[in-house]
This record gives structure tokens, C-alpha cells and sequence, in this order.
């Protein structure tokens, strides 16, 4: 452990995500918009990628964090889209990350491998069971 990890903490290691891991096909399948976020983004991230849509984890949930997704039409969405788009108010907004982060903490023990997208190291989550709750949650919210 290097001094920096032990002054600022180190970051959870994973083991390598499989190649044959069917989160790789999705991700793949979402390539040029997942690489084009990964790409932009400095911040931690953990993806959970489905069939259709990749949800992202910004930051440090569940303490303080983010969420954007890409979605098979290649849209980024993120809080800021969903109010200049949906018209979303701030109290709206704080419910959805109430209930993000709550659903993050109920999947805490899923299993969480590491890959890489446009030479940044990521946290992968491959659970269907986290991603439709997400999926739920944000439909319940949005509509």
C-alpha cells in the first residue's frame, strides 16, 4: 500500500471481469456511447449493464454519488438531462437519489469485477436483479 492510499484510502480491488461474461456482450453492444462517457468522466465508476441499457454509478455510492445511463439508442442520461428534459423539480431529484442509493446499499454483497473502457479501470456489477431495480426506480420516478 502506497503512502497515497493510506492517506486517502485505497480503492477496492476486483477481480478481472471474464471474457465470456455475458455483461461483456452488453457493454459491447453499448460500445461507442459507454466508451465516449467512461472517456469523459474523472470520477470513480460502476457500471451495470443490462441488455439494453448501461446504468453508471458516479463517484462514491452509496455516500456521495452520481447516475447516468446509456441507453440502445446511444442517449446519455443523467440528473442534469432528466430536469432540462422531464422537467424534473430538485425534490424529485433528491427522491430519486434517496431511492438509488437504497437500492445500492441493498446490493452491496452482489459480486463486483473490474475491466477497462478507454483506458480507465471500472467497477462491474453484472446482477439482473440490481439493474431492474434501478430500471424500476427510475421508471417509477420518471415515467
Amino acid at each position: 500500500m502506497g503512502f497515497m492510499d493510506k492517506l486517502f484510502g485505497a480503492s477496492k480491488e476486483y477481480p478481472p471481469l471474464n471474457d465470456d461474461d455475458p455483461a461483456v456482450q452488453n457493454l459491447d453492444s453499448l460500445r461507442q456511447p459507454v466508451e465516449k462517457l467512461v472517456s469523459e468522466i474523472t470520477d470513480p465508476l460502476e457500471v451495470v449493464p443490462g441488455n439494453e441499457t448501461a446504468f453508471f454509478f458516479i463517484g462514491k455510492p452509496p455516500k456521495k454519488f452520481g447516475v447516468a445511463w446509456v441507453g440502445k439508442d446511444g442517449k446519455v442520461v443523467n440528473f442534469k438531462s432528466l430536469v432540462e428534459e422531464k422537467g424534473l423539480s430538485m425534490i424529485s431529484l433528491e427522491r430519486l437519489s434517496d431511492r438509488l442509493k437504497q437500492v445500492y446499499i441493498e446490493h452491496q454483497e452482489e459480486p463486483r469485477y473490474s475491466t477497462t473502457i478507454s483506458d480507465k479501470k471500472i467497477v462491474v456489477t453484472p446482477s439482473e436483479t440490481l439493474q431492474n431495480d434501478i430500471k424500476k426506480v427510475i421508471d417509477d420516478t420518471v415515467g
